[in-house]
């Protein structure tokens, strides 16, 4: 075997070696890009973007991977975030971030412990993109404000402002309650007298104040049934669910961000996600996405 040779096993093993250790960080990646995009292919689309990067670079250097491509990451969602925001036109009131479905199973939901709710999403698509990152880079992954500050290119104290400014915004997120069966037995409720046509006891299951957001996508115009709404009020929203009695025999409870919510199948075909927020025993937020396109990215869980 002459030289040439003995570098090219060398440098193949290098690259294999670095795949492995991509892998080791995948999940931790994903989960920061999803959070930072709301978006489960966009996410992943940041997550390749990240090993691409790191497959042409000298990390020989570098002590900690995980630190460098988590910045990478990161640095990758805000360019994302903010090419977004110029061209994103879509009233931001019915946007529903992309879900994570997951199978009804104990050992999943323990997985799942750590998930975020879709209505912190909603609320984290109405930061700007600095102030996302600052947010959930240092609130739910623990990174000084040295580190944030040298990615968002700003000093430390204003990392600090920034993350501060979001947190005020997200404090007003409607956050679930900690039992998991109270949830899931207010779930099936909802669904049984959306099913059964229960005027009644739909009421008796809201908030007064619950907000309904349903994002049906921009290909439905907005005077057709089943658009993109908002709406307040537990009248309101318990009028707009017997809307959607006739398909409530296609739905069924799973894990939506890893709290009991309900997915609409019909023909193998995913309809819609509902995910519910219960604060107090009572719905208080329901967000549902209806848009197909979107939908058809998701898989079903069994």
């Amino acid at each position: 075997m002459d030289h040439h040779d003995t570098k090219f096993d060398q440098s193949d093993a290098g690259a294999q070696s670095l795949a492995v250790r991509f892998e080791e960080n995948r999940t931790q990646l994903r989960a920061v890009a999803y959070r930072m995009l709301g978006s489960v292919t966009e996410a992943d689309d940041a997550v390749q973007e990240a090993w691409l990067r790191l497959s042409r670079s000298d990390v020989s250097d570098v002590r900690n991977l995980g630190g460098w491509l988590t910045t990478v990451v990161s640095r990758v969602c805000l360019d994302m975030l903010r090419s977004r925001k110029s061209r994103r036109e879509d009233p931001l009131d019915t946007f529903v971030p992309d879900p994570v479905l997951t199978r009804m199973d104990p050992e999943e939901e323990a997985v799942q412990t750590d998930s975020v709710g879709l209505a912190m999403l909603v609320v984290l698509e109405t930061l700007a993109p600095a102030e996302r990152l600052a947010f959930v880079l240092h609130d739910m992954f623990g990174l000084s404000f040295d580190e944030v500050a040298e990615i968002v290119d700003k000093t430390p104290p204003a990392a600090r402002q920034l993350a501060s400014r979001a947190r005020r915004r997200v404090q007003g997120a409607s956050a679930n309650e900690g039992d998991p069966d109270r949830h899931r037995e207010i779930a099936e409720a909802f669904i049984a007298a959306s099913r059964a046509g229960d005027f009644e006891g739909l009421l008796a299951l809201l908030d007064p104040d619950v907000v309904l957001r349903a994002d049906a996508g921009a290909d439905v115009p907005a005077h057709a049934t089943g658009a993109s709404r908002l709406v307040r009020g537990a009248l309101t929203v318990v009028k707009q669910a017997l809307t959607f009695t006739k398909l409530a025999p296609h739905t069924r409870v799973a894990l939506v961000n890893g709290t009991p919510g309900a997915i609409t199948v019909v023909n193998n075909q995913l309809m819609g996600v509902m995910a519910i927020t219960v604060t107090n025993g009572r719905i208080t937020e329901i967000n549902i996405l209806a848009d197909l396109n979107r939908l058809h990215h998701l898989p079903i869980p069994a």
